[in-house]
């Protein structure tokens, strides 16, 4: 499912128009970033939890070169899925 198509689907299922349904996609996706942003932890129950994982920094190697390289430490978002959800996904 793409944004667009959620989008379609919220607009369809609320009876609103389109435009409404994407401001109302965008605050939400917006609003996660920001907290993303802020080392805030995202929990939907029944869905999942979104948090920010911390990767030190560390040597590498250019995969075509064979040059080391130095990786900066970085955070990466990470989604763990929700108990309910794995669940209905393996209920097939």
């Amino acid at each position: 499912m793409t944004k667009a198509d959620l989008i379609n689907l919220i607009s369809e299922k609320a009876g609103i128009t389109r435009v409404k349904a994407e401001t109302v996609v965008n605050t939400i996706f917006d609003s996660m970033v920001e907290s993303l942003m802020k080392d805030d932890r995202i929990e939907i129950r029944g869905f999942g939890s979104f948090v920010n994982r911390k990767y030190d920094a560390y040597q590498g190697r250019n995969p075509r070169t064979g040059e080391v390289i130095n990786v900066e430490e970085k955070k990466l978002p990470f989604f763990k899925v929700g108990k309910e959800l794995k669940e209905d996904i393996n209920k097939s």
